[in-house]
């Protein structure tokens, strides 16, 4: 590697690519916007590539910086491996476990797993994230993730990775108990645009298979949405309000066996899709991680048997 990149070269041009923005990378390394502009400038004219251009009034990654973050990335992961070989050594304790699951995932799997995990006691402290399937999947490749659990990402975010099935599930409409429309003799899906609609967010995983769902019925604009990736908020606005909330099935499994949601009448088998664990292709997992891997799976299949 040319002697002249440092590890802030590799960190600002990874933060600028993720977020697209001079500005916002800014604000997450706690820099100066010229700093940030000075430091992609220096590693430029050391590759002697262009890595951003500009898009409208934004910025995107170059054909030579696209190929120039797969390296970036491995390297800025190595060394944090290094940081945590590092501090394992000094206390000998197992290595820390980050974890990014998606909503579906952390309400309904990850609890329990994690219970069991711990009893294993190797030491491992887990830090358990959710956030979008995108912000998961980049973190995941670029070392700040070790794991992810949650659906299966479209073929294009999937480099560098691999993906584990373990279930699949689908996408349910949930209303409070007692909701107008579970009254209802009969019910069409039309009738959902007289309500406030929960949604998941542009870049969630499931919001492709949502839209499609909504257009092959019809629906097109919905005037009352809000969208979230957060299970709490949802459930909270669910609860207090006639609103409708479109989630995959595992977020509000509880809820559902519970009879405090129910689940609308839609034929939402189109929008059925994996689940499973998400990892650095060609990069073993650590003991820690095979074990929580196995705990997951283990729970996976104790789930399954009591359906």
């Amino acid at each position: 590697m040319d002697r002249r990149i440092k590890f802030r070269h590799l960190q600002t041009f990874i933060e600028v690519a993720r977020q697209k923005s001079v500005g916002k990378a800014a604000d997450v390394l706690t820099i100066t916007q010229p700093a940030v502009t000075r430091t992609i400038r220096e590693l430029e004219d050391y590759l002697g590539a262009t890595l951003f251009e500009r898009e409208g009034r934004g910025i995107r990654i170059s054909p030579f910086g696209d190929v120039f973050l797969k390296h970036a990335g491995e390297s800025i992961a190595a060394v944090r491996r290094g940081v945590d070989s590092i501090a394992r050594a000094k206390h000998s304790v197992g290595p820390p476990l980050r974890i990014g699951a998606l909503p579906t995932a952390s309400a309904s799997l990850m609890p329990g797993a994690i219970a069991e995990f711990l009893k294993a006691g190797t030491g491992s402290r887990a830090t358990i994230v959710t956030g979008e399937n995108r912000w998961l999947l980049d973190a995941l490749r670029m070392g700040e993730l070790d794991l992810v659990v949650g659906r299966l990402a479209a073929a294009e975010r999937m480099t560098g990775l691999h993906f584990e099935p373990l279930y699949s599930e689908d996408v349910v409409f949930v209303v409070r108990s007692g909701h107008p429309l579970l009254r209802r003799a009969s019910f069409s899906l039309a009738e959902i645009v007289n309500y406030t609609v929960l949604l998941p967010t542009p870049g969630s995983v499931i919001r492709p298979f949502v839209d499609r769902l909504l257009l092959t019925n019809g629906i097109g604009e919905l005037a009352n949405v809000v969208e979230t990736v957060s299970d709490s908020f949802g459930r909270a606005f669910v609860e207090g309000h006639d609103a409708i909330w479109i989630i995959s099935r595992g977020v509000v499994a509880s809820e559902i066996d519970a009879a405090r949601f129910g689940v609308l009448d839609v034929d939402t088998r189109e929008t059925r899709g994996a689940v499973g664990l998400t990892t650095r292709s060609g990069e073993p997992p650590s003991l820690a991680l095979s074990i929580l891997m196995a705990t997951i799976r283990d729970r996976v299949r104790q789930t399954r048997r009591n359906l």
